[in-house]
C-alpha cells in the first residue's frame, strides 16, 4: 500500500472526508497550493514564493507554497520540589535510633503484640521486677507487671482479690499464703539472699577492736567483708554495762560507739557518742525484720529455735503432749529479752537500702539491715561507674546466719504463666546474678558458685562463706507472731481470704 504523505513526517497527511489528502494532487494534475499556469495557486493569488510561513509543508511546489501549519510545541508542568519541615529534620535522627533500637532488640513489632498485665503484691524482692531489664525480657513474653508494694507480713495476712501473684520476701509469709489457698498453686523460689548488716569502714574496725567483728581476707586491697559473732554483738545491743566485757566502755559510755573506741578509730577525727544498734525495717510488716528478730531470738535461746525443746523435756505450764511447744509465758520473756536489742524505724526494706547507700548514709544509721543482694548489686553498679569498688562501705555477715528464700506464688492462670516464665528463662536467671542474688533453680549449679564467679569478671571482691555453718531456723509460725507482736507492738491484721 502506497503512502500519499511526504517524507516530511511534520506535514498533515490526514485524508480528509472527500478522499483527499493535503498535499495529493488534484484531478486536473496540480497540487492544491501548486502554482497554476497563469501564475496562482488553487488556494488564492501567491507572488510565485513561498508563502510568509516557510516552506510548503507538503514539499516542493513548482509555483508557490501552502500556508505553514504550526508545529505543536510540547510544553512539561514545572513543579516546585519542596523541603521538609525543618521540625521534621530535626526529630528525624532520633526517629532513626529508635528504630534502629526496636531493630537490635528485637522489640519492633512490641505495639502490635498483646501485653498482659499481671497484678502483682510484692515486699522489698519487687526490687527485681522493677529493673527495666527484667522489664525488658518479661515483655519478650508479653508479660508486665503492675506491682502494688506490701510488706510480707501483710501480704500474708490481708485480701489478696484482684492479684494474680504475690512475692512474700520469705518463708513464713509463704507458709501463711499457700495456707489460704483453696487451689493448687504453682510457685517457684527463683534465688535467696543471706541477711547482712550494712556499715561504713570505720565502724566495723570499730567492731573489730572490740572483739565482735573478724575481717575477711582480702590481699592487695581493703576487705568488703566482716564476720560478726552474734553473741558478743548482741551485749554491746542491750545498753547494759556488762562487767564480763571491758571492751564495751563502763558506765554512760557503756555500749556507745565512742564508749567501744570509735572516736580512737576514725580516720576522719569524728565522734559518735550514741547507742551501737542496727536500724531494721518495719518488724510488722517486713520479713527482714521478722528474720532479724528469729535470729536474735535463735541466739538467746542457746542457738535453738524458739517453740522447741531438747528431746525428752517440756517446759513447765506447757500443754500436755505439746513438748515441742513452749508455755506461751516462755515465749513472752525471750520476747522481752530482745526487744531492747533492736532498733524500730517503720521503714521498707528497700527504702532502708536506699537510705544506707545515699550520700547521708553514715549520718542516717551506722549499722542498717539488709540483704546480701542489695549491697552486692550496688557493689557492682558502682565498679561499672568508677572502675573500683566502695570500700567506705562494707558488710557485716552474722554468724550464725540467716537465708531468706523469696517464694513467687500463682493465684491464677496468668500468674501461673509468669510463674512459668521466671522459672524457665535463663536470661532472667542471668539477670538475677547481675543483681547479686544467690539464683537456686534445680539441674543448676550451686547457688553461690555463679554468683561467686560473676563477682570475680567485675573486679569485686567475693564474701567467703563462714567456717561455722550455724544455720538460723525461724520459730513456728505462731511463736513467730507472738514475738513480732510483742517486740512491734503490731496492730491485729487484717485476715481475708482471697
Amino acid at each position: 500500500m502506497s503512502d500519499d504523505r511526504t517524507t516530511d513526517d511534520r506535514t498533515t497527511g490526514a485524508r480528509a472526508p472527500d478522499g483527499t489528502t493535503s498535499g495529493a494532487r488534484a484531478p486536473d494534475g496540480t497540487t492544491p497550493g501548486a502554482g497554476a499556469p497563469d501564475g496562482t495557486t488553487s488556494d488564492g493569488p501567491t507572488t510565485g514564493g513561498a508563502a510568509p510561513g516557510g516552506p510548503t509543508p507538503g514539499g516542493p511546489t513548482t509555483g508557490g507554497a501552502a500556508p505553514a501549519v504550526e508545529e505543536p510545541r510540547l510544553t512539561t508542568r514545572r513543579t516546585d520540589r519542596r523541603r521538609a519541615p525543618r521540625h521534621v529534620l530535626a526529630v528525624l535522627p532520633f526517629a532513626v535510633a529508635g528504630l534502629i533500637s526496636l531493630l537490635l532488640s528485637g522489640n519492633t513489632l512490641r505495639p502490635l503484640e498483646h501485653i498482659t498485665t499481671i497484678e502483682a503484691r510484692m515486699a522489698s524482692k519487687s526490687d527485681y521486677f522493677k529493673d527495666p531489664e527484667v522489664q525488658r525480657l518479661l515483655l519478650r513474653h508479653g508479660l508486665r507487671v503492675d506491682i502494688h508494694r506490701l510488706g510480707s507480713r501483710g501480704i500474708a495476712t490481708q485480701s489478696l482479690r484482684g492479684m494474680d501473684v504475690v512475692f512474700p520476701s520469705g518463708q513464713p509469709a509463704a507458709k501463711l499464703i499457700l495456707d489460704r489457698q483453696d487451689r493448687s498453686v504453682r510457685s517457684v523460689r527463683p534465688f535467696v539472699s543471706p541477711l547482712v548488716l550494712g556499715t561504713f569502714h570505720d565502724y566495723a574496725e570499730t567492731l573489730v577492736e572490740a572483739g565482735v567483728a573478724t575481717p575477711q581476707p582480702a590481699p592487695g586491697r581493703t576487705t568488703l567483708y566482716y564476720d560478726l559473732d552474734m553473741v558478743r554483738f548482741m551485749r554491746l545491743l542491750d545498753g547494759v554495762d556488762d562487767p564480763r566485757s571491758p571492751k564495751d566502755g563502763t558506765g554512760r559510755t557503756a555500749d556507745t560507739w565512742n564508749g567501744i573506741g570509735y572516736d580512737d578509730i576514725t580516720r576522719d577525727g569524728g565522734s559518735n557518742s550514741g547507742r551501737v544498734l542496727v536500724r531494721t525495717s518495719n518488724v510488722c510488716e517486713s520479713n527482714a525484720a521478722g528474720t532479724y528478730l528469729s535470729l536474735l531470738a535463735f541466739v538467746a535461746n542457746g542457738n535453738r529455735t524458739p517453740g522447741t525443746r531438747p528431746p525428752g523435756t517440756r517446759t513447765p505450764g506447757a500443754r500436755t503432749g505439746s513438748g515441742a511447744r513452749p508455755a506461751a509465758d516462755a515465749v513472752q520473756r525471750l520476747a522481752a529479752e530482745i526487744k531492747p536489742l533492736i532498733d524500730l524505724q517503720g521503714m521498707w526494706a528497700d527504702e532502708q537500702a536506699e537510705s544506707y547507700f545515699s550520700d547521708l548514709g553514715e549520718s542516717i544509721a551506722p549499722v542498717s539491715l539488709l540483704y546480701e543482694h542489695q549491697y552486692l548489686a550496688h557493689q557492682i553498679a558502682h565498679h561499672d561507674r568508677n572502675g573500683e569498688q566502695d570500700t567506705s562501705r562494707v558488710l557485716l555477715y552474722p554468724t550464725p546466719y540467716a537465708l531468706t528464700e523469696p517464694q513467687l506464688i500463682s493465684l491464677t492462670g496468668r500468674g501461673d504463666r509468669l510463674v512459668e516464665v521466671i522459672q524457665e528463662d535463663e536470661d532472667l536467671r542471668r539477670r538475677a546474678i547481675e543483681l547479686g542474688f544467690r539464683v537456686r533453680f534445680s539441674g543448676a549449679d550451686g547457688t553461690s558458685d555463679q554468683l561467686n564467679a560473676y563477682l570475680a569478671e567485675h573486679a569485686i571482691q567475693v564474701p567467703r562463706e563462714n567456717s561455722d555453718r550455724t544455720k538460723v531456723y525461724e520459730p513456728d509460725l505462731e511463736v513467730l507472731e507472738e514475738i513480732i507482736d510483742h517486740v512491734g507492738d503490731c496492730p491485729p491484721p487484717v485476715r481475708d481470704t482471697p
